[in-house]
């Protein structure tokens, strides 16, 4: 008599389905980020197409909003990734039956502190550009393209 072969018990279809509703989850959060970056991207160009409709002299613009954007469309693509990386392992342990270990996820951890140097560098780049505008008015007419900042005049 043979003996019997180890037949590996089919995952349990909650844990299937609750590794797919992550999976969901991380995609959604990874369009999210990608249409948020582009909305940042594309301030920029919005502003300008502003100042050329109010006939108002163009602002000094430092591109920022482009990198913001760019950086956050990136991190997007790199959710994407890691996702479908993580579920197919998930799922692979899952079939072998092994065990699941519970650990902290150290995708959304990472995404959240980026997420936060973003915020945060936004933050006091927008105040910067508040103060910037708010406090140096030039003393000869309107700026000019390439003006030096020792053109301005502080108004504290």
């Amino acid at each position: 008599m043979p003996a019997p072969a180890h037949i590996t018990p089919s995952p349990d279809l909650r844990d299937l389905l609750a590794a797919e509703r992550t999976f969901l989850a991380w995609i959604r959060t990874g369009l999210a980020l990608m249409g948020f970056g582009f909305v940042v991207a594309r301030f920029g160009l919005f502003l300008q197409q502003l100042q050329l409709v109010q006939h108002a002299s163009a602002a000094p613009t430092y591109g920022l909003s482009l990198w913001f954007g760019t950086a956050l469309i990136a991190v997007g693509v790199v959710v994407f990734v890691l996702s479908a990386w993580h579920h197919v392992r998930l799922i692979q342990e899952l079939n072998r039956g092994e065990p699941v270990a519970s650990r902290p996820s150290t995708q959304a951890v990472a995404i959240a502190l980026f997420l936060a140097l973003v915020g945060l560098a936004m933050a006091i780049y927008l105040i910067s550009m508040h103060i910037h505008a708010n406090f140096l008015v030039p003393i000869f007419g309107p700026p000019r393209f390439g003006a030096w900042p020792s053109a301005y005049l502080y108004q504290g």
